[in-house]
């Protein structure tokens, strides 16, 4: 299980390197000749998919399964890495809105919830822990990727940053993807059997609890 907390961590020190794209800014501004405002777009375009692929894909992370989902949210991150990369050489804002917006945000909020989905079975007596654990290398991820973002600006043209650094995104989530499976107690059973008092999406919408939990979200990543 401790094979499956590095894949998990190491799903989410990719993803996390969302967060160093104000190294970027600058850069593609002068480039691409847009404003900071138009930039910065492109990052609220990730969150705002980031939240909504985690919200509705949560189904098709249980059905398909984690390795599944993990090999997805490979997909989809590293074609927006990619993708970026094509949009910054047209200098292009709505291909840069679709590739690193739309497209990479569906990678985000697949490889964010699989991991989590995927460690609180592994650790059901530890689960604070457990998705800490993989929450660790989301935050962490930016002390990482920022400064390799920089030292790559120095021996690249700026288009070429994106897709290198998707390609070091596609070895290690591929490689942690194929890590995730469920316990054997688990496997023949649904998911929610291991939280004694787990509600489905329904019956927790009609709970106040929710909409707490939802709006101290909501105040903390704005």
């Amino acid at each position: 299980k401790w094979i499956i907390v590095l894949a998990a961590v190491g799903i989410h020190i990719c993803i996390g390197a969302v967060y160093a794209w104000s190294v970027f800014t600058r850069p593609i501004m002068q480039y691409m000749g847009v404003s900071l405002k138009d930039v910065q777009f492109a990052f609220s375009i990730a969150i705002l998919f980031l939240g909504f692929s985690a919200s509705f894909l949560g189904k098709y992370v249980e059905k398909h399964g984690s390795k599944k989902a993990g090999l997805a949210a490979t997909f989809f991150y590293v074609t927006g890495m990619f993708g970026t990369g094509l949009a910054i050489y047209l200098k292009s804002l709505p291909l840069l809105y679709l590739f690193y917006g739309a497209i990479g945000g569906i990678g985000l909020g697949i490889g964010y919830i699989t991991p989590v989905s995927t460690l609180v079975k592994w650790f059901p007596k530890n689960r604070g822990f457990a998705t800490g654990c993989a929450i660790m290398g989301f935050g962490f991820a930016a002390m990482i990727a920022g400064p390799l973002i920089q030292t790559l600006m120095g021996y690249l043209p700026l288009y070429y940053v994106p897709v290198v650094m998707g390609a070091i995104y596609l070895v290690i989530m591929t490689i942690s993807a194929l890590q995730f499976k469920l316990p054997q107690f688990v496997e023949h059973h649904a998911a929610s059997r291991i939280l004694s008092k787990g509600y489905t999406a329904k019956r927790a919408l009609r709970r106040w609890q929710f909409y707490a939990l939802w709006l101290m979200l909501f105040i903390n990543i704005f």
